[in-house]
């Protein structure tokens, strides 16, 4: 491991940890040149598919492209760092699960919009707008509408019935 203050690649590892889900090691870590020290973190290394994009190119899965589509959509939102990346988790984890080599990148973006739809709705329909491009309001309104009869549906759901007198 390459020492980030002097580059040099002599260092030891002075502690070492589990994450808290288990998922990674986090390792404390001493330079022998600089006697600096630094932390790294180990994680598995998983197979992931290739994405098959709309226009036919393919290229590696790219978890930072999840994650900063997600921050876009969840920006001024109330939605945390650690639940943007546990929306990542669970998608990776959904992929990985398919057991496929190839993936087209439509079911990536459902996945997402599944996540969010369920998190947040303004963060879903923020990412939607983008994800699906509206061409104009009309598209875009009949996707708040169906959001908002299902949420209407929802809450009918949870709210008990009111009894008459006498019942």
């Amino acid at each position: 491991m390459k020492c980030p203050y002097c580059h040099d690649t002599d260092n030891r590892v002075i502690d070492s940890r589990l994450s808290k889900d288990s998922a990674m090691i986090r390792r404390r870590r001493e330079c022998s040149k600089c006697s600096r020290r630094f932390t790294t973190y180990e994680r598995v290394e998983e197979m992931m598919p290739l994405v098959v994009k709309k226009d036919g190119r393919r290229e590696g899965y790219d978890r930072v492209k999840i994650i900063n589509g997600l921050k876009r959509a969840c920006e001024k939102r109330p939605v945390s760092i650690n639940t943007i990346e546990a929306i990542a988790d669970r998608v990776e984890r959904n992929l990985q699960e398919r057991g496929e080599k190839e993936i087209p990148s439509s079911v990536i973006g459902e996945t997402v919009m599944r996540e969010l739809h369920d998190t947040d709705p303004v963060a879903y329909v923020r990412f939607a707008s983008v994800y699906r491009s509206f061409k104009d309001i009309n598209e875009f309104m009949v996707e708040l509408e169906e959001l908002i009869s299902e949420r209407k549906g929802a809450a009918a759901l949870r709210t008990p019935a009111v009894r008459r007198r006498g019942e």
